[in-house]
C-alpha cells in the first residue's frame, strides 16, 4: 500500500510540475511565481495620446471592457508609455472634481510616469509591485519602454486558478454571483 502512495506521489509530480508532494497533502510549489509575467493571458493593450479626450478613452474602455488605457506621446504602441488613465481615475479625478469628460484631455487627468514592469519581471515581482503600490494594473514594457501589454491582478487570479483550479476549489465552496459594477 505505501509502495502504491509513493508510486502515485511520483506520478502527481511528474504530471503537475508546480507542485511538491508531501504526504498526502499538495502545495503549490513557488516555482509558478518565479514564472515571467509574458506567461499571463495579457491582452494587447489599448494605447492613446495624452491629447486625446477623456470620453474616446473611455469609451474604448468600456467596449473592450478594460479598466485601464496607456498613455504614449503618440498614441501609438511604437513610442514609450507615458501615462496611465484607470476606471479609479474616472471616479476620482474626473466625477469627484465635476469636470467635463468631453472636453477634457487623457494628460490633464492620467498617472504620468506609471510603474512599469519588463518582460523579464516575474509573477512575484509583478504581484510585489500591484501589492506596494496598490495598483489593479500594471504595464510592462519592452527595452525601449514601448508598451507590450498590461497585467492585471484578474490575469494573475486567472493564471492561478487555470493551474491549480482544482486545489483553490478544495479550499472551501466557492460561490458565484451576478453583480453590477466593480
Amino acid at each position: 500500500m505505501a509502495d502504491q502512495r509513493d508510486r502515485q506521489d511520483l506520478e502527481d509530480y511528474h504530471d503537475e510540475a508546480y507542485f511538491e508532494t508531501r504526504g498526502s497533502k499538495r502545495v503549490i510549489d513557488s516555482d509558478v511565481l518565479r514564472e515571467s509575467v509574458t506567461i499571463l493571458r495579457a491582452r494587447k493593450p489599448l494605447v492613446f495620446s495624452k491629447h486625446e479626450s477623456v470620453t474616446d478613452a473611455v469609451r474604448a474602455m468600456k467596449s473592450e471592457r478594460r479598466g485601464v488605457v496607456l498613455v504614449t506621446e503618440d498614441g501609438s504602441p511604437a513610442s514609450p508609455v507615458t501615462g496611465v488613465f484607470t476606471e479609479r481615475d474616472v471616479l476620482l479625478r474626473i466625477v469627484d472634481g465635476g469636470r467635463n469628460p468631453a472636453t477634457l484631455p487623457l494628460g490633464d487627468v492620467m498617472t504620468g510616469d506609471p510603474e512599469r514592469l519588463s518582460e523579464d519581471n516575474t509573477i512575484a515581482e509583478a504581484l510585489n509591485v500591484m501589492s506596494v503600490g496598490g495598483f489593479r494594473h500594471v504595464p510592462v514594457v519592452d527595452s525601449a519602454g514601448r508598451p507590450s501589454f498590461v497585467i492585471s491582478v484578474r490575469d494573475v487570479v486567472q493564471f492561478i486558478v487555470d493551474s491549480f483550479g482544482r486545489e483553490i476549489l478544495n479550499l472551501g465552496a466557492v460561490r458565484t454571483r451576478q453583480r453590477e459594477g466593480g
